[in-house]
């Protein structure tokens, strides 16, 4: 469940063109994350998405845990953490703390800007201790899997054909990834609440060098409304499923 509980919530779109003058208050979003499998529906956890204004930048953060009896079976605390810049969303500084069952870990990715490329310096520590320091770089922009979030809430969904696929990179603790994402269009979800909302619904899959896939493929449903709310997402796990729905 740890990686579909919060890489479900953080995806990728690129190469379309941003809303103009989108930008963010102080924040903070609330998400009930449900285990689907067959008939059974079982709230197993709660994720808090932040964020906040700080001069020229924005600072935001996701937190992710379990409850009670899924703390049983697999514990998680995650948080991760990112600041970027306000006018574009450029991604300066990412932190992953992990706490998932036995595995406590910190991953850090610093990033730097020259000659049309991203370069990210990264560092994992495990038990306090340097077990992993690598260079990475890509061409144009690259993310995270907390900045990419904000960059896809700011775009111009309504500029966008049915069946668009693009590519993107993103930056984790020890190596880059590619996301696939497919826009499906618009549709009509219904939360835990029974309330109904119109969504745009957008499909998207890991893989390493383009070719091998990381993960399976993801769901995720935003709001049609200005400030592009993330509704619900939905991932695999290998039994059933992991739904994280946004809640009051």
């Amino acid at each position: 469940m740890k990686r579909n509980i919060l890489i479900t919530i953080i995806i990728a779109l690129s190469a379309i063109v941003p809303a103009k003058a989108f930008t963010f208050g102080n924040e903070t979003l609330r998400y009930d994350i449900v285990y689907h499998w067959g008939l059974i529906w079982k709230h197993a956890g709660a994720a808090t998405l932040k964020i906040a204004p700080s001069g020229d930048n924005y600072n935001a953060q996701l937190s992710a845990r379990t409850i009670s009896w899924a703390d049983k079976i697999f514990t998680v605390r995650d948080t991760l953490s990112c600041s970027m810049t306000r006018h574009s969303l450029q991604p300066l500084l990412y932190r992953k703390a992990s706490h998932e069952g036995d595995h406590n870990g910190l991953d850090v990715v610093k990033y730097s800007y020259a000659d049309g490329k991203s370069h990210a310096q990264c560092t994992r520590y495990r038990s306090g201790r340097t077990t992993n320091n690598i260079s990475l770089e890509t061409d144009g922009q690259a993310y995270d899997m907390l900045s990419i979030f904000y960059y896809l809430r700011s775009l111009n969904f309504k500029g966008m054909k049915k069946g668009a696929t693009i590519k993107t990179t993103i930056f984790s603790g020890k190596r880059k990834e590619t996301i696939t994402i497919k826009y499906a269009g618009v549709e009509t979800i219904e939360l835990r609440d029974e309330s109904k909302h119109k969504a745009y619904h957008v499909t998207f899959a890991f893989t390493q060098d383009g070719k091998s896939k990381s993960s399976d493929d993801m769901h995720t449903w935003i709001s049609t409304t200005p400030a592009h709310v993330p509704l619900m997402l939905k991932g695999k796990l290998p039994i059933g499923e992991v739904r994280c729905y946004l809640s009051k």
